[in-house]
């Protein structure tokens, strides 16, 4: 068994996705705690707090800094890191996780906002 960053198949289409397409900006989505991650160490791309306080303020979820034990293994660290560009990691929904699929309707309220301004700031 092979392990490691980009040995699964998922990790690997994301990785050639992004390759493929100029990103301006990405959103990395995981459930748990509300909170929108928005550098990587030392990295800060122009504008990514800044647009990370509009994710804020639309969604109400906290902005915050990535904690250094969340750091090194995410998509939205590559991402910033090789591009520097934005990137976000959105910690959707509270709960004991798998999160119920009765919180789909409040997290789907909760982040439209994000995905329409990354859109549009994309």
């Amino acid at each position: 068994m092979v392990t490691g960053p980009l040995t699964e198949p998922e990790s690997l289409a994301i990785y050639n996705f992004t390759l493929s397409h100029d990103f301006q900006l990405v959103l990395a989505y995981h459930t748990q705690g509300q909170e929108i991650y928005w550098q990587f160490q030392d990295f800060n791309p122009p504008n990514s707090q800044a647009i990370g306080e509009q994710f804020a303020k639309s969604s109400g979820y906290r902005l915050a800094k990535t904690p250094y034990n969340s750091s090194f293994a995410g998509y939205k660290d590559w991402f910033i890191q090789t591009y520097q560009k934005p990137g976000y990691t959105i910690e959707a929904g509270l709960g004991k996780n798998p999160l119920p699929i009765s919180q789909f309707e409040e997290i789907y309220r909760d982040n439209l906002g994000i995905l329409v301004l990354g859109a549009v700031l994309a």
